[in-house]
């Protein structure tokens, strides 16, 4: 079964989302993302997925804190995969002591692709490809890397997953880039996990479908009241 991975995006420790990356952009859903967490837990996700949106701008991990409150609160019912500002072995050592079960490595991976392996040795790493029109995005989705989407896949082989962003579609709530996620599925060598666009429990089931696609990241269709965390589940166990 693809895992769903709920979304948690702290912004000075606050549950926010952004459209289409924009700081400048964004919208507040809460005050207390432990209990967020906690909700996405008792609706049965097995996965949280947790992004430091300070970090990811300016490399300072603010938030780290609430990460660790976070997985703290969840140790033994629910695994915790984190990113943004994840820049170093020693970020990656820090949020596995926190008790991270996955980090998410983006600009860092693709400036430095020997980082991945090195962290890969801590605790499991995925890659954050975050892509514009096919070309990944650092620092934040402020800057492009020169890097395509289709090349990427191979500088990491230690990656355990690859979190796939389509920056355009994120918090859009105007559908997940089937055609490209799907291609993105067959290119890399470890399983997908789809991010950005998901606005009905119609394409989550779509998503599903696509082969080696390990999992689906939901973030602002579920504080919509889109569908719930529940509801993704239970469709998904359907398939």
């Amino acid at each position: 079964m693809t895992d769903l991975y709920p979304a948690i995006d702290l912004l000075g420790g606050r549950v926010v989302r952004l459209r289409q990356g924009d700081y400048a952009d964004e919208t507040v859903y809460g005050d207390d993302p432990v209990s967020v967490a906690r909700g996405f837990a008792s609706a049965g996700a097995s996965w949280v997925h947790v992004v430091d949106l300070d970090a990811a701008r300016s490399g300072d991990p603010v938030n780290r804190p609430v990460v660790a409150a976070i997985a703290a609160a969840l140790a033994g019912a629910v695994q915790v995969q984190t990113g943004g500002g994840v820049r170093t072995i020693d970020d990656a050592r820090e949020l596995a002591d926190a008790g991270v079960a996955r980090v998410v490595m983006g600009s860092a991976a693709i400036r430095e692709p020997a980082l991945v392996e090195a962290a890969a040795r801590l605790v499991p790493v995925a890659v954050g490809l975050d892509h514009r029109d096919g070309e990944v995005a650092v620092h934040g989705w402020t800057a492009g890397s020169g890097v395509m989407l289709d090349d990427a896949y191979a500088l990491f082989p230690s990656a355990a997953v690859f979190v796939v962003t389509d920056i355009g579609r994120d918090g859009m709530l105007e559908g997940p880039d089937l055609a490209g996620l799907t291609r993105s599925a067959e290119l890399a060598g470890s399983p997908v996990i789809a991010s950005g666009g998901v606005s009905s429990l119609a394409d989550v089931v779509a998503l599903a479908r696509i082969e080696n696609l390990g999992g689906i990241i939901t973030g602002k269709a579920v504080y919509e009241g889109r569908f719930t965390v529940a509801q993704a589940i239970e469709a998904l166990a359907q398939l």
